[in-house]
């Protein structure tokens, strides 16, 4: 309970600018946790192993067995290479599809990058605020009766530097490691459209082969 009281004395302390940067906290937290439940799940062994045996049967040109492998609607390897037994390797499908899927793989990050962004210009803007009533108490036209109160412009000026760098710097090792985690997608995409190209044959005699 000490906790929680001394939080909120910490947000209250900070002034107004504290509620924005809570409210980006949370969202920082949550899409944190969301994305790194959707890469351990996509990236797991057990997902690995399967799309390496998908990516066995494209090379092999083995369809049956590649659609053995595949999920519905499964992972955005499974629809990528569903995609590929349906329609073709072609270079035109590919980049449609994998444009499509970028779409999951890329979610939050444009997020998480504005947090990294935002939360140290909120924390200047609270400093900001923070030394200005610092200055209008010195400089005000009342007789200055208790210094703390000074002190408490000053506080706000530094805790909302220090609440915005904080929360930029937790943002941004999770944002570098899903970007990471999304680059990697990307080139698990490229391999399954390369695999579907050797294996499954140029897209002339897809017609045959289907």
């Amino acid at each position: 309970m000490s906790e929680s009281w001394d939080l909120f004395a910490i947000i209250e302390r900070g002034g107004w600018v504290m509620w924005p940067l809570l409210a980006v906290s949370v969202v920082s937290l949550s899409i944190s946790i969301e994305r790194f439940w959707y890469w351990s799940s996509l990236h797991g062994a057990r997902e690995t192993a399967r799309f390496r045996k998908v990516l066995r049967a494209f090379r092999a040109g083995d369809r049956s067995r590649a659609e053995e492998s595949i999920r519905t609607p499964g992972t955005v390897y499974d629809r990528l290479a569903k995609r590929m037994l349906d329609d073709g390797p072609d270079d035109a499908i590919a980049i449609e599809a994998i444009e499509d899927l970028r779409g999951q793989t890329d979610r939050f990050l444009n997020i998480l990058s504005t947090i990294v962004t935002a939360s140290p210009m909120l924390g200047i803007l609270g400093t900001v605020t923070g030394i200005i009533q610092s200055f209008e108490l010195l400089g005000g036209t009342r007789t200055l009766v208790d210094p703390r109160d000074v002190s408490a412009g000053i506080a706000e000026a530094l805790i909302t530097t220090a609440a915005g760098l904080v929360i930029a710097l937790a943002t941004l090792f999770p944002y570098m490691i899903f970007k990471s985690q999304s680059e990697r997608a990307l080139g698990r995409f490229e391999s399954i459209v390369t695999a579907a190209k050797q294996g499954l044959g140029p897209v002339r005699n897809w017609s045959v082969r289907k």
